[in-house]
């Protein structure tokens, strides 16, 4: 039995990330029965390739170095979100989007793909990178998935309107439920019609940022000069203002209970949760939620909370 968590933040989250990975090692007897980490995802900006998330910022080439070498020496891949549907053949030669995939080429890493052309750049040019389809296409019938399995993908990130579908699960032949990941804590409304929209306004949007970077302007970078793809104004669903016990109450929402009772037993371990932009009391309260036994979680709790203070990662008055 394994349950193969997928767990976000490459940057803001990254100190998190190595303290909770550390107290995974650490303290094994907290967590769940057969629980690992399977990737730590996202992106080093201002990287144009992104997609699925905005974010901001602008890492250096030392910083990218020492997030891919820390988990790599853990033995935890890192997995770009290069999932840009914008992505044109111009974009496909930018200079950081390739020297992070030159950084991180070895046998462990992964990458995120949503636009074709940019997969087809990345086979020719980094054939070592195992490839994952994103949730980004939004194929949100089950033939969607299963015909992304007939093809050279290590792993298919499932549409979360599949989430709960059971008799539309079990077409999935079982031999391929494995190579399958469960985006469990969505916070999106179900079968929102705009999903596509949006994640192609933050296309949009990391190309414009992406822009502002490599101008050398000093301005701050304002999304309200790009009306038309600032997501605010032409979405504003306010899925964002949802909490973790938001998320909980929704229809898509995979709880434990659901993975080790349901989707484990039917041959699913891949396991994705959100949060590449969220706050650590967020990714706290989901971290343990998901991975940590419901008997060990205010002992699992006090140490991580322990730790991330006394790192410096969190400071909690007197």
């Amino acid at each position: 039995m394994r349950a193969r968590f997928h767990l976000p933040g490459l940057t803001k989250n990254f100190s998190f990330n190595l303290i909770f990975a550390h107290l995974m090692k650490n303290c094994p007897y907290f967590f769940r029965e057969g629980v690992e980490i399977a990737s730590f995802y996202g992106v080093f900006p201002p990287a144009v390739w992104n997609g699925g998330r905005s974010v901001r910022g602008r890492c250096d080439e030392s910083y990218v170095k020492q997030v891919i070498t820390t988990f790599n020496n853990m033995g935890i891949p890192v997995r770009f979100t290069f999932t840009n549907p914008c992505i044109t053949e111009e974009l496909l030669h930018d200079p950081f989007c390739n020297r992070i995939l030159e950084l991180a080429y070895n046998d462990l890493n992964e990458v995120i793909v949503n636009s074709a052309l940019l997969e087809d750049y990345i086979r020719d040019k980094y054939p070592n990178f195992k490839l994952t389809s994103s949730t980004c296409k939004r194929l949100d019938t089950v033939d969607g998935p299963i015909g992304e399995l007939k093809k050279d993908y290590s792993i298919v990130v499932l549409d979360y309107d599949l989430n709960n579908q059971f008799d539309q699960l079990e077409k999935i032949p079982v031999e391929d439920r494995s190579r399958c990941e469960i985006l469990c804590n969505t916070l999106c409304n179900p079968k929102c019609k705009m999903r596509k929209e949006h994640y192609r306004l933050i296309g949009e949007h990391s190309i414009a940022y992406n822009d502002y970077v490599n101008s050398g302007s000093t301005e701050p970078f304002d999304l309200n000069k790009y009306y038309e793809i600032n997501e605010e104004n032409v979405i504003n669903c306010g899925c964002f203002t949802r909490n973790a016990f938001d998320i909980r109450k929704l229809p898509t929402h995979v709880s434990p209970d659901d993975i080790w009772e349901k989707y484990i037993p039917m041959g699913f371990e891949q396991f994705k949760l959100e949060g590449r932009t969220a706050g650590r009391i967020f990714l706290t309260e989901n971290y343990l939620y998901y991975m940590v036994k419901p008997e060990c979680r205010d002992e699992a709790r006090l140490m991580l909370l322990y730790n991330l203070e006394r790192n410096g990662i969190i400071r909690v008055d007197k």
